[in-house]
């Protein structure tokens, strides 16, 4: 037991009467006044010092806005050349390049940070030059994540890429190609799955990484092209998919609301080698009718080797390959003389990358996609067969900047084969986040 200083004082006091013969009572009465005194000022001097001990700091509060946020620019610029003067037909992609010469169709501003000790917040604001030097802008997306849910939950609402597949939520600067691949291109349009929603994941509790993930959009305009899209004006107009005038579908229930689900999962295969395995789904109304519906499959591989003895990330051997299919519910169409018809579409896409050397890489990717004919003719250019091969090279000056050099060679149903060469310049300022495994 310990005992403090003034309780050692009064057992002390205690123990003095036992001590000595009765000649000594008096003295040791007078000892004990003393003690008693000397206890009384003790108890008296810790009072004081308990009383002025400074209060103890309150619990910290954090503040929204208070624990960081991240600002970065990011640029993509190209030059090059197409052996078309029209470019576009070889590059479909919203941020691909856009015209011989010089373009530029992807200067991003990235944001992201704490909103509070349970959501983060991002946003990215893209800016776009067009062939006449006009500049468009885009809000690419802005969303709130969930940080502190139990069990494995997840919550992200806002705007966002849907999580189909592996590049569809990817940013341009984080491709390992100067362009989209074209099977994207056919089923969410020039700009990929980017819609208003929610999404729910849930990471499973077991050895491997395993993730369930469903998205909820409004499924509608030109970033959900296969879904309620109304589809491309013509000459006089009237708006079309693939022949047929779109009517617009207001949302009047959840079963016109556009679902995308998705299951991933990785392995270990040895220490230096990992396998992820993807599978996805995208399900909603299209324009095209009353009851038209669109579905569209999706499964997905990612390979990488690392090298134990790797610098920097380099050496590595990475392979990725997504194959996609659609089923699209056309309705009628009797002014233009097309029935209600199911169109089947297809395509795939598959690539390698070797980093050989500390910040060079080299790639290779092979492309197909087709459709089969249907009433509105087997020559639509927006659904005909097109094949693309793509080698390029790649040199990281730095973390933060990046030059790229590529060739396409494209072969296109009922049209001419096409080529294209295209060099690529990143650049970054301020800070970014790790790119995604």
């Amino acid at each position: 037991m310990k005992i403090g200083f003034s309780g050692s004082i009064f057992v002390l006091a205690l123990l003095i009467p036992l001590v000595g013969n009765a000649g000594e009572v008096e003295s040791a009465n007078s000892a004990k006044e003393e003690i008693r005194q000397l206890q009384l000022r003790v108890e008296d001097l810790e009072k004081q010092l308990s009383e002025s001990k400074p209060p103890a700091p309150a619990a910290p509060t954090m503040r929204a806005g208070s624990a960081y946020m991240n600002v970065s620019f990011d640029v993509l610029a190209n030059l090059g050349w197409s052996s078309t003067p029209d470019a576009k037909k070889l590059q479909p992609g919203d941020h691909d390049p856009s015209q011989r010469g010089f373009s530029l169709r992807n200067a991003e501003l990235a944001l992201d940070g704490a909103v509070d000790p349970y959501l983060k917040g991002f946003a990215n604001i893209v800016l776009k030059t067009d062939a006449s030097d006009g500049t468009e802008i885009e809000l690419e997306e802005a969303y709130l994540l969930s940080t502190s849910l139990p069990a494995g939950l997840q919550i992200k609402a806002g705007r966002f890429f849907a999580e189909f597949g592996r590049q569809n939520a990817q940013h341009p600067h984080t491709w390992a190609f100067v362009d989209e691949p074209l099977v994207l291109n056919r089923m969410f349009g020039s700009d990929g799955l980017r819609q208003n929603g929610v999404r729910f994941s849930w990471l499973a509790p077991t050895p491997n990484y395993l993730e369930f993930i469903l998205g909820v959009f409004n499924g509608q305009g030109g970033d959900a092209s296969s879904f309620r899209f109304l589809g491309e004006t013509d000459a006089n107009g009237v708006e079309r998919v693939y022949g047929r005038a779109t009517q617009d579908r207001p949302l009047d229930s959840v079963g016109d609301l556009l679902y995308v689900p998705r299951i991933a999962s990785s392995f270990d295969l040895t220490d230096s080698q990992t396998l992820v395995l993807g599978a996805s789904a995208a399900f909603g109304p299209n324009n095209t009718g009353g009851d038209a519906r669109t579905a569209i499959y999706g499964a997905d591989v990612y390979w990488k080797w690392k090298s134990p003895r790797a610098e920097g990330g380099w050496p590595f051997l990475t392979w990725q390959t997504e194959f996609l299919g659609r089923n699209f519910q056309a309705g009628a169409d009797l002014t233009a003389g097309l029935p209600a018809e199911t169109l089947h579409d297809w395509g795939l896409y598959s690539q390698i990358q070797w980093g050989w050397a500390r910040r060079w890489t080299l790639g290779l990717r092979g492309e197909y996609v087709t459709g089969d004919g249907s009433a509105s003719g087997e020559a639509a250019a927006e659904r005909s067969t097109e094949a693309r091969v793509s080698p390029d090279v790649t040199w990281y000056s730095s973390e933060f900047s990046k030059f790229r050099l590529q060739y396409n060679h494209e072969w296109r149903e009922h049209a001419r084969e096409g080529d294209a060469v295209w060099l690529q310049v990143e650049f970054m300022l301020g800070a970014h986040a790790a790119h995604k495994f």
